[in-house]
């Protein structure tokens, strides 16, 4: 089988593999799409924290079941699925309670073990999610909708409440459609206009730009003069969730679900008379993934809510560097296998 192989920062080389024998419990894969996230790009640069060379890339997959390993039973050839790329232990303490997205011994398929830039791919059986019916692209797209879905659930979002998504990027956008699948009022904050026409193309929803002199102004104006509920920070950057605080209404509550290397700051005060929530969000669990694979099925997420660019994997050591890496009209790309 064909497999691209990031060798080291800066570098990806193609290599012929043997298609993997499936082992007792697993199911191998023949991958047909791959979301490309930001995880992908990092490792690229070197930037990407815990993580080894070389390694194959790429944990937002779909394809189809080709072969079966021993005491798998409940899947059957032929069968499209989502991958669901977290590998928990099931024996750490927040494994047993049942928080496996963040498994102290946690490994990510496309991070700590090869991923989906390669035609085949053998997984646990539970690392699966029956995904028939969807569009293979939007398939690969559930990974990180799931990741949303996770923080909207963190920040138990209910009908008519006032929520703001900073950050349109993927997830930020994941964030805003499934807050807007459960009802709520939501509005999107970005610098980049371009990211902004896309949320008003895509996802119907009013935007501002944080920036601007009256953003807090049209802020309270958007939620009827008052501050959000919830504010679910999507940036991974310091300056925007150092600001969170002052977001939010008394009583609010933040979902930080963007990540930096670094420590946050903000006044004490300030949090404490708002009595604010705060939380962190990381991955998903299966729960997440099954919540978004029923609203693709309601037609309530699509995968042109996240998707701006297809690229093809026969191509694709050629064209990363430019169509990935150094491309700013890049929202989400997803390959596209055969």
């Amino acid at each position: 089988m064909k497999t691209l192989v990031c060798q080291q920062p800066g570098e990806l080389m193609w290599q012929c593999r043997n298609i993997p024998e499936p082992q007792q419990d697993e199911v191998l894969i023949k991958v047909k799409r791959v979301g490309i996230c930001g995880t992908d790009i990092h490792a690229w640069g070197g930037k990407q924290p815990f993580f080894s060379y070389p390694r194959v890339l790429g944990h937002e997959i779909c394809g189809d079941i080709a072969a079966l390993g021993s005491g798998v039973n409940s899947w059957r050839v032929g069968q499209q699925v989502a991958v669901i790329p977290y590998v928990a232990c099931h024996e750490c303490s927040a494994c047993r309670s049942g928080r496996t997205n963040c498994c102290e011994n946690i490994a990510v398929i496309g991070v700590h073990r090869d991923g989906g830039f390669s035609e085949y791919l053998s997984v646990p059986q539970q690392n699966i999610l029956l995904a028939e019916g969807v569009a293979p692209e939007a398939v690969a797209l559930i990974e990180p909708f799931a990741i949303s879905a996770h923080a909207v659930r963190r920040a138990s979002v209910q009908p008519g409440d006032a929520v703001l998504v900073v950050g349109a990027g993927p997830i930020g956008l994941g964030a805003a459609a499934i807050a807007k699948a459960h009802g709520a009022q939501v509005m999107v904050a970005d610098t980049r206009p371009q990211r902004c026409d896309h949320v008003a193309r895509q996802l119907d929803l009013p935007t501002l730009d944080p920036l601007a002199a009256d953003f807090h102004d049209r802020l309270r104006d958007g939620f009827s003069g008052n501050l959000p509920q919830t504010v679910i920070d999507a940036t991974g950057s310091p300056q925007s969730m150092n600001q969170a605080v002052s977001l939010i209404r008394h009583g609010g509550c933040i979902v930080f679900v963007g990540l930096f290397k670094g420590d946050l700051q903000f006044s004490d005060p300030e949090f404490h008379k708002k009595e604010t929530t705060l939380m962190g969000s990381r991955n998903a669990t299966a729960a997440d993934f099954a919540h978004v694979g029923e609203l693709m099925q309601r037609g309530l997420l699509r995968a042109e809510m996240l998707l701006t660019h297809r690229l093809r994997f026969d191509e694709l050591g050629s064209t990363y560097e430019h169509e990935v890496i150094n491309n700013p009209q890049l929202i989400k790309g997803v390959i596209e296998f055969g």
